[in-house]
């Protein structure tokens, strides 16, 4: 999977593809930007939200349960001790019992974009 960002010299709007898809990002109007997309915190929080919604419904239909919505929000905290914290709330709509609802906690911290956050990242970059 490779995904490309692009930018000219509009501050700060970027052009973001995979091989079938496209997204603005950007930042905010109060940062310089012209708001048009979501900024990269913004992006980061949505990959998040997004893996874990999908795999919690793709395991709930597989288990015939009974959930009729998901809801995950998403909040990042940055300090200056160099520690991010990132908190997840999901609220699960239907008729569940406490069981299902501890099981699908467990399966959203099984989610691909969870597992990436929570073990070593090592980020190799070259310039051209």
């Amino acid at each position: 999977m490779k995904i490309k960002a692009t930018i000219g010299s509009e501050h700060y709007k970027t052009t973001v593809r995979s091989e079938t898809n496209l997204l603005i990002a950007d930042e905010q109007i109060d940062k310089g930007g012209t708001g048009e997309g979501f900024d990269p915190h913004e992006l980061l929080s949505a990959s998040l939200a997004s893996c874990t919604s999908m795999t919690l419904r793709m395991y709930a239909d597989k288990k015939q349960w009974d959930v009729s919505e998901i809801n995950v929000s998403i909040n990042i905290n940055s300090s200056s001790s160099q520690l991010t914290s990132i908190d997840r709330e999901i609220e699960l709509k239907g008729n569940l019992s406490q069981e299902q609802k501890d099981r699908l906690l467990q399966i959203a911290n099984l989610c691909p974009i969870h597992k990436i956050l929570s073990n070593p990242i090592q980020i190799n970059t070259i310039i051209k």
